[in-house]
């Protein structure tokens, strides 16, 4: 008995295959993940050198610009916010951060840093130079385009004085 040959699945119609992307984009997306890659490392590096782990880092950072409650947070750092409490729970043991109620909803906690928490917020900024440094060669204008090109690729709404 000769095995009968597997029945070659047909082609996708016309039009339904995805597009195969440009030479530009395939290089653009290499390039967004090279610059992550080495933001993350340089950040971490930054984030040890003040005994913190990059996530304490990045919740600090967070809210160095305004408090906010544990769910926001979690929504912006991508994770479940029972993460985020074991986070602000072991800054908050440094004294670089503290709970207090929202005026807006006394049920609500926000998370906010304490004067150490700033303060190292800012120490910690400063030792980045990965992202400075690179960004110091361009232009204003042109570092106000790259910031509106990565806005508009994130879907956010452009700054107000746009």
């Amino acid at each position: 008995m000769t095995p009968t040959p597997a029945p070659t699945p047909p082609a996708p119609p016309t039009g339904s295959a995805a597009p195969r992307p440009d030479a530009v984009t395939v290089e653009v997306v290499e390039l967004i993940g090279t610059v992550v890659a080495r933001y993350y490392e340089e950040y971490e590096e930054a984030a040890g050198k003040h005994s913190l782990t990059g996530a304490q880092a990045r919740v600090l950072a967070l809210l160095s610009h305004e408090p906010m409650p544990m769910r926001k947070i979690a929504q912006k750092l991508k994770c479940e916010p029972s993460n985020v409490t074991g986070i602000v729970d072991r800054l908050e043991a440094r004294g670089l951060v503290e709970r207090r109620p929202d005026p807006d909803d006394r049920r609500v906690k926000l998370a906010a840093p304490t004067a150490e928490g700033l303060a190292t917020s800012v120490r910690l900024r400063e030792s980045l130079h990965f992202a400075r440094e690179p960004l110091a060669g361009l232009s204003a204008g042109e570092r106000t385009v790259l910031r509106d090109l990565l806005r508009r690729m994130l879907g956010e709404e452009p700054p107000p004085s746009a």
